[in-house]
């Protein structure tokens, strides 16, 4: 595995301190697969949460595959022993619908924010969600919505957010939840000379809303915000 320690340290630096009392929720995306947003989105939040002593939360919206609790499993020795599943949101609200939706035996829906649970991370105060597809039913679709209600309800419980988006040809979802983001980092590989499809993406996160703070090569440098505006005009 890469050591992106540095890198990360730097990444950290470049996104500023938070408004005092405000957590800060962190969208981590990039513009094509492949690209190791998810690799980034992981090793920041390990910063945060064991270098930088925060209490952090690492959400996953690739729904279905839930590859960051895959991959923190896989490398225990590096990010710490996985903890028993916990509900992942404090008051019920969620980022997402499960349609059509599952009865129970009582008629009443199963509400959505059952669908994901959350696992401590080693002994750091640091959590990665999961979605519980195995309850899903024959049919059933899942669709992230456009709403700020669970991330607002999650600041009250961590310092940090982390939200590993897929990429756009993939999903939707890094525009839908963009405008309730604090800041959206860009992920490109340090080999990829060809700027466009990230240069397009900004464009659509700034125009739903959000506000990409810049632009990390992944396996190269860091750059400050701002860096956009020079190469991606």
């Amino acid at each position: 595995m890469l050591d992106l320690t540095a890198e990360m340290a730097e990444l950290w630096a470049s996104l500023g301190a938070p408004a005092a009392g405000r957590a800060r929720v962190v969208q981590i995306v990039a513009a094509r697969r492949g690209e190791g947003a998810s690799t980034v989105a992981r090793e920041l939040a390990l910063h945060a949460a064991k270098r930088a002593g925060r209490s952090v939360w690492l959400v996953d919206l690739d729904l279905l595959a839930s590859p960051q609790h895959a991959a923190i499993a896989e490398a225990s020795e590096r990010y710490g022993k996985l903890g028993e599943p916990a509900a992942a949101s404090p008051d019920n609200s969620i980022f997402f619908t499960v349609q059509p939706p599952l009865r129970q035996a009582d008629g009443q829906a199963w509400p959505n924010s059952r669908y994901l649970v959350a696992h401590r991370v080693g002994a750091a105060r640091f959590w990665v969600t999961r979605f519980r597809r195995d309850v899903l039913k024959g049919g059933q679709t899942v669709h992230v919505l456009p709403t700020g209600d669970y991330w607002n309800a999650l600041r009250k419980f961590a310092d940090v957010i982390i939200v590993d988006a897929p990429s756009p040809e993939r999903s939707q979802a890094a525009l839908t939840v963009a405008p309730f983001m604090d800041q959206t980092v860009l992920v490109v590989a340090a080999d990829e000379a060809d700027v466009r499809a990230p240069a397009k993406l900004r464009d659509a996160i700034n125009g739903a809303g959000g506000n990409v703070a810049g632009l990390f090569f992944n396996r190269g440098t860091v750059e400050r915000p701002g860096f956009l505006k020079a190469i991606l005009p």
